[in-house]
């Protein structure tokens, strides 16, 4: 009877283990913090992983290797009481079919971070009301990692994430924390959100599913066509640029891709790469030492 339900114990443990739908390293740095009693951050740190990582973010269930890869990097520039500030970086990756190789799908820094924390306070989000930054940012930014590994798995395949992250950016829109409003800035979590489900921007979902699905899950199988489907997603982009040179989205694929690109148009079957660099040049210019390097 006893290994019975040792039995019933493990298969529900491994039920629950690929129903979860994030693998998200979570870390909080708080070098700058002067003091020695730091564990309030550990505590902080565990908390967090615990809070992401056992939640439930979808209807679906995830097997293990489908779990999406992410890392979460809170760093605490500043401490007065129970107020902390300083900035978060999400990071997110997937694999690429048939090889190895984790290709960087997001990556962001946010520096409108701030909250409030109390050490061994419960982590809860209330999807019809806001109760904490802390809380809303990391679920904000779960959704963006969701919608974003979706759409590269098929053409508007995160339209429901992105849904749920505009809504929790609604819930706070009052709360007075920076970086929920159109008044906050041009590089903030209602700039992401609005480009993100905005009309003019749809052609960026296109970009996203082929540049993915067309380009790099072929290029170990049919490098020249793979190339030449990523070489079209650039063109692309500099559609987007045309009409929106400023588009924070632009921005957001080329912090997350520029290296790869770079890698890409380096090595392999030859390919006429003057259109591409140029196309490049104009969409990130900050990127130019790199663009240099293709050949």
């Amino acid at each position: 009877m006893f290994k019975v339900f040792k039995i019933i114990l493990i298969f529900f443990s491994v039920i629950q283990l690929s129903a979860q739908e994030l693998n998200c390293t979570i870390t909080v740095n708080a070098d700058k913090i002067p003091g020695s009693n730091k564990q309030i951050f550990k505590t902080l740190e565990n908390s967090l992983n615990e809070f992401v990582n056992q939640k439930r973010w979808t209807k679906f269930s995830y097997k293990l290797q489908e779990r999406i890869n992410c890392n979460l990097t809170l760093t605490i520039l500043e401490q007065t009481g129970s107020e902390f500030r300083g900035h978060i970086q999400i990071q997110s990756s997937r694999p690429v079919y048939n090889t190895s190789y984790l290709t960087p799908v997001f990556n962001f820094k946010d520096d409108n971070f701030s909250f409030q924390y109390t050490e061994f306070e419960p982590l809860q989000f209330n999807q019809n009301s806001f109760e904490s930054n802390l809380v809303s940012i990391v679920t904000f930014y779960s959704y963006i990692m969701l919608g974003m590994d979706a759409d590269t798995f098929m053409l508007n395949g995160g339209a429901t994430y992105f849904t749920m992250a505009q809504n929790v950016l609604v819930q706070a829109q009052q709360s007075g924390y920076a970086g929920w409003n159109q008044n906050d800035g041009s590089k903030t979590r209602f700039t992401l959100i609005d480009n993100i489900i905005s009309p003019t921007y749809s052609m960026f979902k296109s970009v996203m599913y082929q540049y993915h699905r067309n380009g790099l899950d072929i290029l170990s199988t049919e490098t020249k066509n793979s190339k030449e489907n990523i070489g079209e997603t650039i063109s692309m982009l500099k559609s987007i640029y045309d009409s929106r040179p400023n588009a924070f989205l632009l921005r957001i694929f080329m912090d997350s891709k520029s290296d790869e690109i770079v890698n890409i148009f380096s090595e392999g079957p030859k390919y006429d790469t003057y259109k591409l660099k140029e196309n490049l040049m104009k969409i990130s210019p900050i990127n130019a030492a790199k663009w240099s390097e293709i050949k």
